[in-house]
C-alpha cells in the first residue's frame, strides 16, 4: 500500500519526506472500515501517529477540494496534546503535511504569550493545536469559537488523564458540536480511557496496533548491574560505549537532573537539561539545541518522555528506574522511531533488581543482563573508531598533504602518530572504572526457588544444616594480621547505630563486612577497625565524592582513643559535703553547688553581724515556742525569718503599731489567743483577717449600728454560672426562657 490514493497536496508532501509506505497505524486509520468514523486507536509511541490522524481527518476538513479557503474564519479541527513540547511538535508535523493546502495552524499551549495566541485566533485558523488548560482558558474567555469544528483529536489521552486533565477534556468535548468526529489516540487503553470514549464517542471503531515483535522490534533492551553509588559513572561509560549522535538520560527528580547534568558537563559532554522547573523559553532552546546537533545528550524527567520526537536519538538510559511499566515504554519510545534502531539501557542497583525484572515481565520485554562497559573496552572501541572514522576515510586535500610532508620532514612518523592519538583522545570524555557487584547481588525467581528448596532440605537433614552454618562468614579478630582504626564524626548523640554504620562504611570504602572488626560508638564520635589488608584500599576510596560527605572519616594512627572522661573539680571549698570517691557522677561539673552546703555548714567565727541561722532573741508567747532542731529547707543565707521583723520592731523604740502586734483589747467570742507556730500568712505589713472583723470603735464590739450592712446576707462567691437565670416553667417545656429584667407587677388602683 502507498500514500498515493490520498489527497494530492498531502501525497506531494509525503513524497518529499521520503514516505513511501505507511506504518501499521497509518494503514489502519486509512482503511475503508475507519473512514468517517470515530476512532479509538492504541499504538506505541514512535509509530507515526501524528501523520496518521493528520491523514485521517484531511477529508473531513477539505471536503471535495484540495485547498482550504484563503480567509480562515473559525477552526475546523482541534488537536489536544498533554504537554507544551508535544503540542509544538504536532504543530510542526502538521505544518509540513498541510503545507500545500494553504492551511493556517495555530498553537495554544501553556507558557506562551496568551495575547499573541488571542490575536492569531482572531485572525482566523483552520487547525488549532493546544494543551487542555490553555484551550479551556480561551474557551471561557470566548477567544476560541468551536461552533464549526469538524474533528477533535485527543493525542496521548492516557497521559492527559494521568496528569489530571479529565475535567478539562470533558469541558472541551461538551463545548464542541455533537456532529464532530472524535479521534482518540493512546499508547495504552486503561479503564478511564474506555469510559471516556464510551461517553463522548459514537460507535467508535477500535484499532489496536502492535509492532512486529510486540511493539519492541526496533529497540534493544539491556539491563546493567551496578552498585548504587556508581550510577553516575555507569551513565558516563554507557554514553561513551555506544557513542550515539543523540541520547536521552531519564531521572525521576529535578534534583537528580541538575546533578547529573553538571557531572556530564564537567566531564566534557555536550548536554542540556529538560525538566518542569525550566521556563518555556529554556525548554524550547534545549530541544532546538538537540535538533541542531549543538547538544548530544539530554538529561530529562518524565515530562519529556511523552511524544517528544527528536532526531537521531539512538540511545535511552534509565539512570533511575521508572515507576511503572507504562513509563518504561514511553521513555524507551524516544528511540527506535520510524523504523530506526535504538538501544534502551536500564541501570539496575542490587536493591531494585526484582522490581526491574517485574516491569520487564509485565511489558513482555526480554532484556539482556550484563555489567557496565569497562574502561578498557571503551579504549579499544576508541582506537577502532579513530581508524574507521572520517579522520582516515575522508579524502585529503592538497593543503593537508603539504602539511603532512612538512611534518614528516621535521618529526618522525611515531611522534606524529602519537600526537594525533593524543588530540583524538583529548576531545573524548575519560571513561570511569566501575566495579561489578556480581550476578548474586539480585536473585531471580528461579534463584529464590532453589534457595527455598535448599532450606527445606536442610530442615529435613540436620547434618546438612550444620555444615552450611559453618560456612557462613563470621567475625574474625585482626590481632594476628594487624588492623587500622578509623574515626567517624557521629556518635550516640546523633543516633548512631552499628546497623546503619556498617553498610555505610562498606559503601564508602568499597569493602566487605568481613574486613570490618569492632565498632565502638561513643557520645560524639565512633571508632571502627579495618583489617590491614583492606586498609589502604579503604583509605583511597574515601577520597571519592559521596552523598554522605558530611560524615567525616579519618584514620587513627595511634589506635583507638575512646571517649575522654569527665574531670572532677580540682579543689572544693569547705562545706560542700564529704569528698566523693569513685567514678564521676553526671552532675560533677565545676561551679555546681551541692545542696548539702546549707545543711551542714557552721556559722563562721568572729564578729560577723547577725548570722543567717541565728534565732530571734526574744519571742512573744503568742507566736509559739522557739523551735529547736535542724534547720528548715528554707533556711538559706540571706533569708530573713519571719520573727526578725517582729523583734526589730520592739527593740528599736516606739515606732507606732508593730506589724505583728496583737490588738490591745479583744472581746470575748473573737477566738482565743493563738499559741504555737507562726501562721503561713504571718508576714510584715500583713493585716490578719481578725483585725478587720473584730476591731470596732468604742467598746470594740461591732454592731449593725457601728458597721452598716453587718446583718445583711453576704453574697455567695461560688454560685453556678446559671444561678441568675429564671427557672423554666414545666407547664410549657418548649417555651423560650426570658432573660433580662423581670416585668413590674401592675398595682391595683382604686
Amino acid at each position: 500500500m502507498t500514500f498515493l490514493p490520498t489527497i494530492p497536496p498531502l501525497a506531494q508532501a509525503l513524497t518529499e519526506r521520503s514516505y513511501t509506505e505507511p506504518t501499521p497505524v497509518q494503514a489502519a486509520v486509512l482503511a475503508d472500515a475507519a473512514i468517517d468514523r470515530d476512532l479509538l486507536v492504541s499504538a506505541q509511541t514512535g509509530s507515526g501517529k501524528t501523520v496518521a490522524y493528520g491523514l485521517s481527518i484531511a477529508r473531513n476538513l477539505l471536503g471535495d477540494t484540495d485547498r482550504f479557503e484563503r480567509n480562515a474564519s473559525k477552526p475546523l479541527a482541534l488537536i489536544v496534546a498533554p504537554t507544551r513540547e508535544l503540542g509544538l511538535q504536532v504543530q510542526r508535523e502538521l505544518a509540513w503535511l498541510y503545507q500545500y493546502t494553504g492551511a493556517r495552524i495555530v498553537s495554544c499551549v501553556g507558557g506562551m504569550d496568551p495575547r499573541r495566541e488571542q490575536r492569531e485566533l482572531g485572525s482566523g485558523a483552520h487547525i488549532v493545536v493546544g494543551t487542555p488548560g490553555r484551550l479551556c482558558d480561551h474557551l471561557r474567555r470566548r477567544h476560541l469559537d468551536v461552533s464549526k469544528l469538524q474533528a477533535v483529536v485527543l493525542d496521548e489521552a492516557d497521559e492527559m488523564l494521568d496528569l489530571g486533565f479529565r475535567e478539562d477534556l470533558e469541558f472541551i468535548l461538551k463545548e464542541t458540536p455533537d456532529t464532530r468526529r472524535t479521534v482518540l489516540f493512546s499508547a495504552t487503553l486503561p479503564r478511564g480511557i474506555v469510559a471516556l470514549a464510551r461517553q463522548y464517542q459514537k460507535d467508535a471503531f477500535r484499532i489496536e496496533v502492535e509492532g512486529r515483535e510486540g511493539g519492541h522490534a526496533d529497540i534493544e533492551y539491556r539491563a546493567v548491574r551496578i552498585a548504587a553509588r556508581d550510577a553516575e559513572h555507569a551513565a558516563v561509560n554507557v554514553l561513551r560505549y555506544f557513542e550515539s549522535p543523540g541520547a536521552m538520560v531519564f531521572c525521576n527528580t529535578r534534583n537528580t537532573v541538575r546533578h547529573l547534568q553538571a557531572a556530564l558537563l564537567e566531564r566534557g559532554f555536550s548536554v542540556v537539561a529538560l525538566s518542569g522547573e525550566l521556563t518555556q523559553n529554556e525548554r524550547t532552546h534545549a530541544l532546538q539545541a538537540l535538533r541542531d546537533g549543538h547538544a548530544r545528550v539530554c538529561v530529562a524527567t518524565d515530562v519529556a518522555a511523552r511524544g517528544i520526537d527528536l532526531p537521531n536519538i539512538g540511545l535511552v538510559i534509565h539512570a533511575d528506574l521508572p515507576n511503572d511499566p507504562e513509563t518504561l515504554q514511553h521513555r524507551s519510545g524516544r528511540t527506535g522511531r520510524a523504523g530506526r534502531k535504538g538501544v534502551s539501557v536500564l541501570l539496575v542497583p542490587p536493591a531494585r533488581r526484582r522490581r526491574a525484572e517485574a516491569m520487564l515481565a509485565q511489558t513482555g520485554i526480554e532484556a539482556m543482563w550484563g555489567t557496565a562497559p569497562q574502561a578498557e573496552e571503551i579504549r579499544k572501541l576508541d582506537h577502532q573508531r579513530m581508524l574507521e572514522g572520517p579522520l582516515f576515510t575522508e579524502e585529503s586535500s592538497e593543503d593537508d598533504l603539504t602539511l603532512a610532508r612538512t611534518m614528516l620532514a621535521e618529526r618522525s612518523p611515531e611522534e606524529i602518530a602519537a600526537a594525533l592519538a593524543r588530540l583524538y583522545r583529548a576531545r573524548l570524555p575519560a571513561p570511569e572504572d566501575i566495579a561489578d557487584p556480581g550476578p548474586g547481588s539480585g536473585r531471580s525467581r528461579d534463584d529464590r526457588g532453589e534457595r527455598r528448596e535448599a532450606r527445606n532440605a536442610r530442615g529435613n537433614d540436620g547434618q546438612t544444616g550444620t555444615e552450611t552454618r559453618k560456612t557462613k562468614p563470621e567475625f574474625r579478630p585482626f590481632a594476628a594480621e594487624g588492623s587500622v582504626w578509623f574515626r567517624l564524626s557521629v556518635g550516640r548523640r546523633k543516633n548512631a547505630e552499628a546497623r546503619w554504620l556498617l553498610p555505610m562504611i562498606c559503601r564508602r570504602g568499597d569493602i566487605g563486612k568481613q574486613d570490618i572488626g569492632a565498632i565502638r560508638i561513643y557520645g560524639n564520635h565512633s571508632e571502627f577497625e579495618i583489617s590491614s589488608e583492606a586498609a589502604e584500599r579503604f583509605s583511597n576510596n574515601l577520597k571519592r565524592p559521596d552523598q554522605e560527605e558530611a560524615i567525616r572519616i579519618e584514620a587513627l594512627p595511634g589506635g583507638p582513643q575512646g571517649e575522654a572522661p569527665f574531670e572532677k573539680p580540682a579543689d572544693k571549698p569547705e562545706g560542700h559535703g564529704k569528698a566523693y570517691k569513685g567514678k564521676a557522677r553526671w552532675n560533677d561539673k565545676p561551679g555546681h553547688k551541692p545542696r548539702q552546703k546549707f545543711h551542714g555548714e557552721a556559722p563562721p567565727a568572729g564578729p560577723q553581724g547577725e548570722s543567717p541561722f541565728e534565732k530571734p532573741a526574744d519571742k512573744f508567747a503568742s507566736h509559739g515556742k522557739a523551735r529547736k532542731g535542724k534547720a528548715h529547707w528554707n533556711d538559706k543565707p540571706g533569708h530573713k525569718p519571719r520573727q526578725k521583723f517582729y523583734d526589730e520592731a520592739h527593740a528599736a523604740g516606739p515606732h507606732g503599731e508593730a506589724s505583728f502586734e496583737k490588738p490591745a483589747d479583744k472581746t470575748a467570742g473573737h477566738g482565743k489567743a493563738h499559741k504555737g507556730k507562726a501562721y503561713w500568712n504571718d508576714k510584715p505589713r500583713h493585716k490578719p483577717r481578725q483585725k478587720s472583723h473584730g476591731e470596732a470603735a468604742g467598746d470594740g464590739v461591732p454592731t449593725s449600728a457601728t458597721m452598716p450592712g453587718l446583718d445583711k446576707k453576704r453574697p455567695h462567691k461560688h454560685k453556678p454560672a446559671d444561678a441568675g437565670r429564671p427557672r423554666r416553667d414545666h407547664a410549657a417545656p418548649f417555651a423560650k426562657p426570658t432573660f433580662g429584667k423581670k416585668p413590674k407587677k401592675k398595682k391595683n388602683r382604686g
